[in-house]
């Protein structure tokens, strides 16, 4: 599955979060780490949505850039 990850840069670290599972978030110091630890957080969620035998969200997000004229 392919969820959408919000990344935002922060005066100092990095924060990631995946809207279709709450709670699924990571914080890093480098964009490439935070990639990497909420690709693991999502695994991990799944694991435990599975475990416990419950279904998993499915990815319903939709991420776009929107260009505008304001600067």
């Amino acid at each position: 599955m392919k969820y959408a990850a919000m990344i935002e840069k922060g005066p100092t670290s990095y924060g990631a979060t995946v809207l279709d599972l709450p709670g699924c978030v990571a914080v890093a110091e480098t964009l490439a780490e935070v990639e990497t630890l909420i690709r693991e957080a999502i695994e991990f969620h799944i694991e435990g949505f599975r475990q416990d035998g419950l279904p998993v969200p499915p990815p319903t997000t939709i991420c776009e850039y929107v260009e505008t004229q304001a600067a």
